[in-house]
């Protein structure tokens, strides 16, 4: 019985997260006029209580939890209690919420330099992948030093979980008709405004699932701590860097593409490190 209480208690606790990040994830403008234009159908998936609940936060929800709930399975086979899993899930999924905001409005801060009040409006639009996978991780490493976790096994134990997380939620550009390519002729193109163009969610979701089956199995079989979490680092950059450059809505650092630029510098330190760490591991 106390083993079941357990399990309610966090399902609760969880789904009460849940719910708090669906409330404060971006609206964008929708013109029903539009729809004949658009592969993608309709971003409302239903009202409730005169709110539209859209398909891009029940998508992004849907992520959060299938991350969490992979993060709370493997926690034990890296030394972490579940208890403190949710403990970390709790301030991590708030610190990648505002992180990912406030990332967005560094670099659009013309945007915002007249209106201050409107970096806090989370429901205008403009979240960032990069700014909440700072935030989030930043958030799990105080609650790390908070109860003495150990913070690389930690990661290699949650990464798996960023994984499946991006490969759900990136169907919610999908349904908003965002974050797409330029023109293409390719078969697989979806319409946009009338325009056939890249479906960059789609080449990024199909990615993520597959880099997901492949950290589970580097997991069970890992060398030494980091490893699953560098290579995520790695893979999931090489993969942003070349998707980047086929979009049409990239975040810019003067000239250059700011998540092309990032990328770069995660696979050279993440790739330095599992090199150094790799043959630590042999000589040891």
């Amino acid at each position: 019985m106390l083993g079941m209480s357990k399990i309610y208690v966090t399902t609760f606790r969880f789904s009460g997260l849940i719910c708090f990040c669906v409330d404060f994830l971006p609206v964008t403008e929708y013109n029903p006029d539009m729809v004949s234009y658009n592969t993608a159908p309709d971003p409302v998936a239903f009202e409730l209580f005169g709110i539209d609940i859209r398909w891009y936060g029940i998508l992004m929800a849907l992520g959060i939890l299938a991350g969490g709930l992979v993060f709370y399975m493997r926690a034990p086979r890296h030394g972490i209690s579940r208890e403190s899993v949710l403990d970390i899930l709790i301030v991590a999924i708030p610190f990648g919420i505002v992180f990912s905001s406030l990332y967005y409005v560094i670099f659009t801060w013309e945007n915002y330099s007249g209106d201050l009040w409107q970096i806090l409006n989370f429901r205008g639009g403009g979240l960032s992948i990069h700014g909440s996978l700072i935030g989030g991780i930043l958030g799990a490493y105080i609650v790390a030093r908070v109860k003495k976790i150990d913070f690389p096994e930690g990661l290699d134990a949650v990464v798996p979980g960023f994984a499946i997380a991006q490969a759900i939620a990136r169907w919610g550009n999908f349904f908003n008709s965002e974050a797409h390519g330029g023109p293409t002729d390719l078969p697989f193109g979806i319409m946009v405004m009338g325009e056939k163009v890249h479906p960059t969610f789609l080449y990024e979701s199909i990615w993520c699932l597959l880099l997901f089956f492949f950290l589970l199995w580097v997991d069970n079989r890992r060398k030494f701590k980091g490893q699953t979490a560098l290579l995520y680092g790695m893979l999931y950059s090489a993969e942003r860097f070349f998707v980047e450059a086929l979009r049409t809505d990239s975040l810019m650092i003067g000239p250059f593409r700011q998540a092309q630029v990032l990328s770069l510098l995660l696979i050279v330190v993440c790739g330095i490190l599992y090199i150094f760490l790799t043959k630590k591991q042999k000589r040891s």
